[in-house]
């Protein structure tokens, strides 16, 4: 009797493709739904949900719920983590997506602290939440998903396509915003905000259409065939990948660079202490995201080349630099300028370090936990990415205009990031099968166990 051979490691012609274009579209559309949170927590919903009467604290406690989704997407990736390296990438990619959508309409539909007091910010919190929970498992899912596709040393490019789906979709998000935020006052904080979040519903039906029609990856597939799932990812990451999880959680806090840009800078930039309108600002991020659309997959192509570590620390120290530039800028008031360096730090130099970690985080672990590795890692680090928007406002004092601090504060948090690209290998050249495996003192590669 012919045993049947496992499934092969290399993905059919034309997969590849379909993993990346599912993957980036995928995380656009999730990714339309998560920023417009972050441009309404900027300039809506201090007016909205929370006490009029006192601006700075309301935008304080606004920009508190965009870092509750932070708070929660490590509970999120612990549950989706485990679910997708037993069941597979495809089931999680497509949950996440309708979890998201389902979470944003409702924001769409929630009454106001004028008409339910303080409910409103409550459900507000609860709506955040369940956001958080869908962006735990999203790109974790998707940059698998693409990494086992991609075809060998092109594997940086492949799951670029992941990140610059994110910035699409923040794009996305972003223009649609521009119109919003230019209607009269009155419309604007009765139904204009609401439209947006309406919208998900579109966002939810594409994504569906696009993911469930996605193979399950080969490696995938031949983890089932030959050793099996892991029961408890959790155990195995805990016990034999614990090192690679903390470099993944300092690595991460690199996306404290994009909250701080995306939030807490929209929201100074417009504040009585610059003055610049709510248009102008959404257009610097709106031509940011256009140039890092292009900027992405040329940094990952180049760390096909070159290697992952060289190109990440680039953008980490890179981005403690031009983002403390770009909010000089802002603070000059000068307009040309502030769209000039905004485009150079998150368009050009930010995208270095967010082109890349998708390739470089998940190369660090095997098949077998790395959906678990990736997201619990990152969730931790970005759940601090996500509060440091608050932590930004707190230091940037009663007046909301200290600038100074909160780039001090953008910088340091771009140092473990540095410190976790030093100390991790080097994985552009490994084969896929190989990957995650751990290296003894002389550099031969050990066996890693199976037991769960």
């Amino acid at each position: 009797m012919t045993v049947p051979a496992p499934p092969r490691d290399a993905s059919p012609p034309g997969q590849p493709k379909k993993a990346a274009t599912a993957a980036w579209v995928g995380s656009a559309l999730e990714y339309y739904d998560f920023f417009i949170y972050g441009s309404a927590a900027a300039l809506i919903f201090p007016e909205v949900f929370f006490d009029e009467s006192d601006p700075a604290t309301a935008t304080l406690l606004s920009l508190g719920t965009f870092g509750v989704a932070y708070a929660a997407r490590p509970l999120g990736a612990l549950f989706l983590g485990h679910v997708g390296d037993r069941l597979g990438r495809k089931k999680i990619m497509v949950f996440t997506l309708m979890l998201m959508g389902l979470s944003t309409f409702l924001i769409g539909c929630l009454p106001t602290r004028a008409q339910v007091g303080t409910l409103a910010p409550v459900l507000l919190v609860l709506c955040r939440v369940l956001q958080g929970i869908s962006a735990a498992g999203e790109q974790a899912s998707a940059n698998s998903m693409a990494l086992e596709h991609a075809p060998p040393h092109r594997r940086g490019f492949f799951t670029s396509f992941t990140l610059s789906g994110t910035q699409g979709g923040q794009l996305l998000a972003t223009l649609v915003f521009i119109p919003v935020a230019a209607l009269p006052e009155e419309h604007l904080l009765s139904w204009g905000w609401r439209v947006p979040f309406w919208l998900s519903v579109a966002v939810a039906v594409v994504g569906y259409v696009i993911r469930r029609k996605l193979d399950e990856t080969p490696a995938f597939a031949r983890q089932t065939a030959t050793e099996g799932v892991v029961r408890l990812p959790l155990v195995v990451l805990a016990r034999e990948h614990w090192a690679d999880v903390l470099r993944v959680v300092a690595g991460a806090l690199i996306a404290s660079v994009s909250t701080i840009f995306t939030v807490w800078a929209l929201a100074y930039a417009t504040s009585d202490a610059v003055g610049m309108s709510r248009s102008s600002m959404l257009w610097v991020g709106a031509l940011a995201n256009v140039v890092a659309l292009a900027a992405i997959p040329l940094w990952a192509a180049l760390s096909d080349r070159v290697g992952r570590r060289p190109v990440f620390l680039a953008g980490a120290v890179g981005s403690a630099v031009t983002m403390f530039l770009y909010l000089w800028a802002i603070s000059t008031g000068n307009y040309p300028l502030t769209l000039l360096l905004g485009i150079l730090a998150f368009g050009v130099v930010y995208s270095a370090a967010n082109g890349v970690w998708p390739a470089f985080y998940g190369e660090m672990f095997p098949t077998r936990v790395r959906l678990s590795g990736v997201a619990i890692g990152t969730q931790i680090g970005f759940a601090v990415a996500g509060f440091a928007v608050t932590f930004a406002a707190h230091m940037a004092g009663p007046d909301g205009d200290d600038w100074t601090a909160v780039a001090l504060f953008t910088a340091a948090l771009c140092v473990p990031p540095v410190v976790a690209a030093l100390s991790a290998r080097e994985t552009h050249r490994t084969p896929a099968e190989r990957l995650g495996e751990r290296t003894a003192p002389g550099g031969a590669a050990q066996p890693e166990k199976v037991t769960a």
